[in-house]
C-alpha cells in the first residue's frame, strides 16, 4: 500500500473513531435519562399532591401584599402601585416566581456531591463511561421532566383560579418563548452553580456552612420574595449583574413583561454567558479535584 492510500485508511480510521466516541456518548446520556425517568414517574406520583402544597403560600403571600398596598392607596388597593407594580402585578410575579424556583431549584444537590467525594462513592465514576457532574446533571432533567408531566395539572388548576391577576391575559408569541428558554436557561444555571458548590468537597469535605451562606443570599437575592426592581439604587444595579436574580426574578419579569426590546436581548446574552461560565467552572473543579483526590479500600 502507496503513502497517500495508508494516510487515507487512517483518517478515516480516525474520522470513524470520532463519530463512534460521540454516538456513544450520546446513548450514554440518554441511557441515563430514559432510566432515570422512568425510575421517577414510577414512586413519585406526590408530585401532583406536593405541587398543590407548594402554593399554599400564596394565600399568605396575597394578604401580605393586599396589606401593603392598602396602606398605599386606602380607598382602592389595585389602583395603588409599587415602584411599577399593581398588587395584581405583584401575585402574578410571586406565581411565576413559583414555576421558576420549580426549574432552578436544585434541593440536595450540593449537600449529595460533598458526601460522595467524603464517602468515597464518586470511586465508581473514574471507572464509569459518564463523569460525575454529566451523570448528575441527566439525572437531574430527568427528574424536572418526571415533576412537570406529573404537575403540570396543579398549575393549571392555580392559574386558571387566579387568572384574574394577569390582567394583560396570555403574553404573546415572542414573550412565551423567552420566558421558556429563561427557564431553561435558568434550570442549567442553577445546576452548575450548586455542582460548583458541592464540589468544592474535594478540598473542604464539609461544605454545609458555605452551602447555607449561598442559600441564604438566593433567597433574598433571586426575587423570590419581591421583585429585585422594586430595590433602590445602587442596590438593584450591583444586584442586576449578579447570576443569582436569573433564577426566580428574570424569568418572572420576562412573562410579566418587564424586561422587553434590547434589554431582554442583553439580558438573555448575561443569563447564557453565566451558565457557560458555571458549566466550564464545574468540569474544571472536577477535574483539578480528581487530580488531589485518595480512596482507599475495595
Amino acid at each position: 500500500m502507496n503513502v497517500a492510500a495508508s494516510k487515507s485508511v487512517e483518517s478515516k480510521q480516525k474520522t470513524w473513531t470520532f463519530k463512534d466516541s460521540v454516538t456513544e456518548g450520546l446513548e450514554t446520556r440518554w441511557m441515563i435519562l430514559r432510566i432515570a425517568l422512568a425510575e421517577r414517574l414510577a414512586y413519585r406520583g406526590d408530585f401532583m399532591l406536593g405541587t398543590l402544597m407548594r402554593f399554599l403560600p400564596v394565600i399568605t403571600q396575597i394578604f401580605l401584599w393586599w396589606s401593603i398596598f392598602q396602606s398605599i392607596s386606602p380607598s382602592d388597593p389595585n389602583a395603588g402601585r409599587l415602584s411599577g407594580y399593581s398588587f395584581r402585578d405583584m401575585v402574578a410575579y410571586y406565581l411565576l416566581t413559583m414555576v421558576g424556583r420549580a426549574f432552578s431549584s436544585m434541593p440536595g444537590l450540593s449537600s449529595s456531591i460533598a458526601v460522595k467525594i467524603r464517602d468515597g462513592e464518586i470511586k465508581k465514576f473514574l471507572v464509569q463511561p459518564v463523569d460525575l457532574v454529566s451523570f448528575l446533571f441527566w439525572s437531574r432533567v430527568a427528574h424536572k421532566i418526571a415533576y412537570y408531566t406529573v404537575a403540570t395539572i396543579p398549575f393549571i388548576i392555580v392559574f386558571v383560579v387566579c387568572r384574574d391577576f394577569f390582567p394583560s391575559g396570555v403574553p404573546n408569541i415572542w414573550t412565551m418563548l423567552a420566558f421558556v428558554l429563561s427557564l431553561v436557561l435558568s434550570f442549567m444555571l442553577g445546576f452548575y452553580l450548586e455542582a460548583c458548590i458541592g464540589l468544592i468537597g474535594f478540598w473542604m469535605l464539609e461544605v454545609s456552612s458555605l452551602l447555607f451562606v449561598y442559600m441564604l443570599f438566593q433567597f433574598f437575592l433571586s426575587g423570590h420574595m419581591f421583585p429585585l426592581d422594586i430595590l433602590p439604587e445602587p442596590w438593584f444595579t450591583i444586584i442586576n449583574y449578579l447570576p443569582i436574580k436569573y433564577l426566580a426574578y428574570f424569568p418572572a419579569a420576562v412573562a410579566l413583561g418587564k424586561v422587553q426590546g434590547m434589554a431582554l436581548v442583553i439580558d438573555m446574552l448575561m443569563l447564557a454567558g453565566w451558565t457557560i461560565l458555571f458549566a466550564a467552572l464545574s468540569k474544571v473543579l472536577y477535574r483539578l479535584g480528581l487530580r488531589r483526590y485518595s480512596g482507599f479500600g475495595g
